[in-house]
């Protein structure tokens, strides 16, 4: 198994330390010829999602990026990458790859001082630890995703078919439980 992870901007370090300790091969996308390699997951991590949209542009990764994700490869975003699968941002005019059945709300928890910490349930994996920084919460979902997770009666996690959202950051947690599980998709 091979996992690509976008390294343009944002947390894409800490995703590619919790693979390693996974034992799980990962590499950086960082310009087109990146993407012509053969991988089986990508995960798209936290950072800023106007500035990584812009740079996805015009490095010419968003297309094949795009098309992967359309053909049903599975992907991971946290945080700003939860951001570029939504097909609705409800508070930016925005729109990446658009394809994931969410209605994305960008910055719902405030600046960098709204950051917080919080452990609740994921899905079956029980409580996990959560970190939360200038973080998008789900607004509203389609019929074909699954909600994982809510902190404070918002959407924080969630499903379709082979497309997984955090609104946090378990990459800059010790528990691989997330990662594991994204794994699982493959």
């Amino acid at each position: 198994m091979k996992i690509g992870i976008l390294s343009l901007q944002g947390a894409f370090i800490e995703h590619a330390k919790i693979l390693d300790r996974l034992g799980v091969e990962n590499f950086e996308i960082r310009q087109r010829k990146d993407v012509e390699q053969q991988f089986d997951g990508l995960i798209l991590p936290g950072g800023e999602s106007t500035v990584m949209g812009k740079l996805l542009q015009e490095l010419e990764l968003f297309i094949p990026l795009q098309e992967k994700i359309q053909h049903g490869m599975p992907v991971f975003g946290t945080c700003a990458g939860l951001i570029l699968l939504s097909k609705e941002i409800d508070n930016d005019t925005h729109r990446y790859f658009a394809t994931m059945d969410i209605c994305a709300k960008r910055n719902a928890y405030g600046r960098q001082l709204g950051s917080f910490y919080i452990q609740a349930p994921f899905g079956k994996l029980g409580d996990i630890p959560m970190t939360f920084i200038r973080a998008p919460y789900i607004k509203s979902l389609g019929k074909d995703c699954e909600i994982l997770a809510t902190v404070d009666n918002k959407i924080v996690a969630a499903r379709q078919q082979k497309q997984l959202v955090t609104a946090f950051h378990p990459e800059l947690d010790e528990d691989n439980r997330v990662h594991q599980y994204f794994l699982s998709m493959i």
